[in-house]
């Protein structure tokens, strides 16, 4: 789970804006925010991120996309860190980036910090925090490693270190040589953190063809609630031959499908297919995600999925998201940028329900999305230190803050209308309808 997250000098957020998940005082909705024992924490399980068009939202999700693409991938010999510092003012595009996580892993705080310039790693740093103290187990400065007294004697770390490339983090060479000291860290970002974006394609989508899977009766038994007219997902085998790719990419899937081997294929083109590809029996088997609908007479009736709505093909996206924060096991953090996107208003209300009606100060689950439908924006459903609003001051910088920091904002207020009538920030100012009515009056020939 996140703890707090900060970036600072990240495209519109000159100073350091950082995104709180502990728990206030606050008590409504107390039941269902996830408890920390030994460090007397609650951790929320929510966060919803509200705020005018070009405000910063959705470079608040660049930003840990970044952060998890760095820390993952890697960068390569030659190659640039691809950091986007704020560049309105000269000073600034200067400056490192800085990034900040305290994550909660395995029922330990850790955090985690890293500046960097377009070629250098300046600085670097991964502490383990405990309910009494923090033990710094290593920091990366000016070139230099410093490492807790207890891993000092493994002399591999000095020596990954030194291979260790200006352009490269230390956490992710470490793990690619095989040091386990700082693996959780990295483990986190690479298994536990999910993005989506407003185009992404939910990626292991052959939970809706396997029965075995522990999420396929969910599935089955939630999508004909969504109101999509779909009353099951499911498949249609087709000839590899007439897999809709290049010969090149038919010769690579030839080479590499081997024996007990998936490969998921999506057509970002017009027709939106999902392709699994396996090997059974030495013949590769091309087997296509299609919905079936209720007919009139009760029998299945088979969509494309290029035949659905945008809305319907959204909820296929993101429900398997949903059912797996929903499942109570998961640890899973989930990132949406525009949650509703093409999804009807009571429809994005139902799923967050469902995800929230599962959380409990047990879970270890958390969604964080960024939306404008403020219908959500709703005590009832949100507690103020859920609700984030990002905003744009005179010269382009972002700031963003919680609901939680207005001391006015009582739990039994209708916040959406403070909101919307600007008292609580976050909406856009919009300048040109002046303009279009003196252009409408001039184009009229009255006087």
């Amino acid at each position: 789970m996140i703890v707090r997250f900060s970036v600072e000098n990240w495209m519109s957020f000159r100073g350091k804006a950082e995104l709180s998940m502990i728990a206030s005082r606050e008590r409504q909705h107390g039941d269902r925010v996830p408890r920390v024992g030994k460090y007397r924490a609650g951790i929320l399980p929510v966060a919803a991120v509200y705020g005018g068009n070009a405000s910063g939202k959705t470079n608040l999700f660049r930003a840990l996309n970044f952060a998890k693409r760095l820390i993952v991938r890697g960068t390569q010999p030659e190659d640039q860190i691809p950091v986007q510092p704020f560049r309105l003012d000269e000073e600034s595009t200067d400056l490192p980036v800085r990034f900040c996580f305290e994550l909660l892993i395995d029922e330990k705080i850790y955090e985690y910090l890293f500046a960097v310039t377009s070629t250098d790693v300046l600085e670097e740093k991964l502490v383990e925090i405990s309910s009494v103290s923090e033990k710094v187990l290593f920091e990366r400065r000016d070139g230099k490693p410093n490492f807790h007294e207890s891993l000092r004697e493994d002399q591999r770390l000095g020596i990954v270190f030194e291979g260790t490339r200006d352009n490269q983090l230390f956490l992710t060479n470490s793990v690619s040589q095989k040091v386990r000291d700082f693996s959780p860290v990295y483990s986190w970002f690479r298994d536990s953190l999910e993005l989506l974006a407003p185009d992404s394609k939910f990626q292991p989508f052959e939970q809706f063809l396997d029965e075995k899977n522990v999420l396929y009766a969910m599935m089955k038994d939630v999508l004909p609630q969504l109101d999509t007219g779909i009353s099951r997902l499911g498949e249609e085998s087709i000839p590899f031959e007439l897999l809709p790719v290049s010969d090149s990419l038919k010769t690579k899937l030839k080479e590499d499908v081997k024996e007990n081997v998936a490969v998921r294929l999506i057509d970002t083109g017009q027709s939106g297919d999902y392709f699994l590809i396996t090997r059974e029996n030495k013949e590769l088997q091309v087997r296509k995600l299609v919905a079936f609908h209720s007919g009139a007479n009760g029998a299945d009736v088979k969509f494309e999925l290029h035949d659905e709505s945008d809305g319907s093909r959204r909820i296929i996206d993101l429900l398997p998201a949903f059912l797996a924060l929903s499942s109570g096991k998961a640890k899973k953090v989930v990132v949406i940028d525009e949650i509703d996107r093409s999804l009807h208003t009571l429809l994005t209300r139902r799923l967050l329900e469902m995800y929230l009606g599962n959380c409990s100060p047990e879970s270890r689950s958390q969604l964080l999305f960024t939306t404008h439908d403020v219908f959500q924006m709703d005590q009832n459903l949100l507690r103020r230190d859920e609700m984030w609003v990002t905003e744009k001051n005179a010269i382009g910088e972002s700031r963003l803050y919680s609901f939680s920091e207005y001391k006015d904002v009582r739990y039994d207020k209708d916040i959406r209308k403070s909101y919307l009538q600007g008292r609580l920030g976050g909406i856009p100012k919009i300048l040109f309808c002046g303009v279009c009515s003196e252009k409408a009056d001039a184009g009229s020939g009255n006087d």
